[in-house]
């Protein structure tokens, strides 16, 4: 077994991490949010409201239509409103494209013809149908709809090599149909996953009730980490070495050349006296935000799509694949503000060769300018994100009653730079998916699949995550995300700098009396300490084969995942002959592409692939 020291695994990540807001010259943007649902191929009554039967306002938020408001609990009902929203996502590539920093990118992949796909926007208890249309030249493709719990529709995960083959490239189509059973923001991308790095994202806006009012919702704003290489270029050279830093921060799909001053600020539109409600997805492949913006605070109403609470802060970090909806309140100087993304932990986070990542917050009425505040570097957050969030639906357990085992832990482990989960790095095959295991009834699954078999009805799992428990290897926070549910985090490892690599080992004695049972924090994203543990539990109420992995796309590249079986047999039982015949007609598509017709190989875990960008010889160039 061959191990790497911290030097080749960090290299690059060491640059400048907390330096605020300092622009460069030239146009300082205009105004993306206002005319953000000229996007959209369907335009509901408004974000955040105004679907919900007439009684969601603004000094009612928690209210949506009879019998449905915050204290619902959706995973139990939904309301039924006869509605399905239809979107046509089509898939482009585009060689020697210019980017929003006026660089030019050898290759991107595009949604309806940009970078960052149109949002997805449907009313609480609306089917979405939507169709994507493949037309990459060599990729096949899978688009997964993060968060969406799919209840009773797993087939439409959307993961390639789990629940469905891939949808073959020059023209293949594939249509998902869900129902929107949960409300709040969320984002779909590519399951090739580091595809998605080369632009195959989007928002997803599910209109609801709230945990606190609000006079103005502003929209998804999605932030996204930004390479000149693409991402596939990144995968293969993160195989014998560190990731690089990004090259810039998309705001919005928008960024400032750090030196050139090409390219213009994202600028959203603030009203003095209002409260506004944004949409914070980190749609990044590496990089952790902390966000902040200067003289306000943010209150926290959902984390990922689960209602909270709220909860002011001066600044959150907000990890791969994480969403926050929060609230600001226009109670200061009408001015123009800078909206700051830094780097903590030490760069265990991630960094970017821009040093000052930034959008402008401008008051109605401020002059068309640059802020003057820079403002200060907020608290380092460590790469850990908030856990002490408390749901407005309650959740809760005994925590004494939680036996730990070999059955219920899973170690990760860093082995030279493949990345295995209880020992083994998963290794999908797209043309078999597990479903296709589990429609014929075939339980013969592969070791490469890394499967997980859970049986029994509405029980509560616990699973203890250790990361990196060998020291001769470094150890790197991880944003572990599971599909088909919410998880409740019941405890982690004390807090520390990631770059100290202090060792942290589960010790029930010491361990035990500090997990929370009463009603913690749920999401389906949450950062595995370096070095550290993260205890969750789910309740077995949803059959499906889900995924559960790290979001940063080089590392469930290298094969950083398992697979969650959960009643095998009531999932068969549950799936439709409709649905049956198209994921059949969907595998024999791409089996008649691949492999005798694709040009390139498989060369890792399945769940990212070369994108047409040929192998040639790479230098480690940062």
């Amino acid at each position: 077994m061959k191990f790497f020291g911290i030097a080749a695994l960090v290299a690059g990540l060491l640059a400048p991490s907390l330096v605020l807001g300092a622009p460069a010259p030239g146009n300082e943007g205009r105004n993306l949010l206002t005319p953000v649902d000229k996007r959209q191929d369907f335009q509901a009554e408004g974000y955040g409201g105004g679907g919900g039967g007439g009684c969601n306002s603004p000094s009612n938020r928690q209210c949506w239509s009879q019998g449905f408001n915050i204290n619902t609990d959706y995973e139990l009902g939904t309301p039924n409103t006869g509605n399905t929203r239809r979107y046509t996502l089509d898939l482009t590539e585009t060689d020697n494209w210019t980017g929003p920093d006026g660089v030019v990118k050898e290759k991107v992949m595009m949604v309806n013809g940009k970078i960052i796909g149109p949002t997805l926007q449907a009313n609480w208890g609306d089917y979405l149908e939507i169709t994507v249309i493949n037309r990459l030249k060599t990729n096949g493709t899978s688009i997964h709809w993060h968060g969406m719990h799919q209840r009773n529709s797993n087939i439409q995960d959307g993961v390639n090599g789990v629940t469905e083959c891939p949808i073959p490239p020059n023209g293949g189509s594939k249509v998902y149909r869900f129902r929107a059973t949960q409300y709040g923001t969320s984002w779909y991308h590519s399951h090739f996953s580091a595809q998605y790095g080369n632009g195959i994202v989007g928002s997803i806006v599910i209109n609801g009730p709230a945990s606190a009012n609000y006079d103005v919702d502003l929209g998804p704003f999605p932030l996204m980490d930004y390479y000149y290489k693409t991402a596939d270029q990144i995968a293969l050279l993160t195989q014998q070495a560190g990731p690089p830093p990004s090259d810039n921060v998309l705001f919005n799909g928008f960024a400032k050349h750090p030196t050139t001053g090409a390219g213009q600020y994202a600028t959203v539109s603030l009203t003095k006296g209002k409260k506004h409600r944004l949409r914070l997805i980190n749609t990044s492949v590496e990089n952790h935000f902390q966000l902040s913006l200067v003289n306000h605070s943010m209150t926290i109403i959902s984390a990922d799509l689960v209602p909270v609470q709220p909860y002011k802060v001066d600044s959150l970090l907000l990890g791969v694949g994480q969403r926050y909806d929060v609230i600001i309140d226009a109670n200061q100087a009408v001015g123009n503000y800078w909206f700051n993304v830094t780097f903590g932990g030490s760069g265990f986070c991630g960094t970017s060769q821009n040093p000052s990542p930034a959008a402008i917050f401008r008051y109605q009425g401020a002059p068309n300018a640059l802020p003057t505040n820079q403002g200060i570097a907020p608290l380092d957050h460590q790469c850990l994100d908030l856990n002490d969030l408390k749901p407005v639906l309650q959740r809760s357990l005994n925590t004494n009653s939680i036996a730990l085992n070999t059955g219920n832990t899973i170690p990760i482990k860093l082995d030279g730079f493949v990345w295995r989960v209880n020992g083994t790095a998963i290794n999908v095959d797209w043309n078999k998916p597990v479903l296709e295991y589990v429609l014929t009834g075939n339980t013969s699954y592969p070791q490469s699949e890394n499967i997980v078999q859970i049986d029994g009805v509405n029980q509560w799992k616990y699973w203890l995550i250790e990361n990196d428990p060998d020291p001769r290897t470094v150890s790197l926070p991880h944003p572990i995300h599971l599909h088909g549910h919410d998880f409740l985090i019941l405890g982690r490892s004390p807090d520390v700098d990631p770059a100290s690599q202090t060792r942290y080992v589960f010790d029930p004695a010491v361990d035990m009396p500090r997990l929370k049972g009463n009603n913690p924090t749920r999401r389906d994203v949450a950062m595995l300490p370096a070095r550290g543990w993260l205890l969750i539990a789910f309740r077995t109420d949803n059959p499906g084969a889900w995924l559960m992995h790290c979001h940063i796309a080089w590392h469930v590249s290298g094969g950083l995942s398992n697979q969650f079986l959960e009643r095998a047999q009531d999932l068969k039982n549950s799936i439709s002959d409709a649905d049956k015949n198209a994921f059949n007609d969907n595998c024999n598509a791409w089996r008649g592409y691949f492999p005798a017709n694709d040009p390139f190989p498989k060369p890792d875990s399945g769940l990212r692939v070369i994108s047409g960008v040929k192998a040639r010889e790479v230098k480690l160039d940062w």
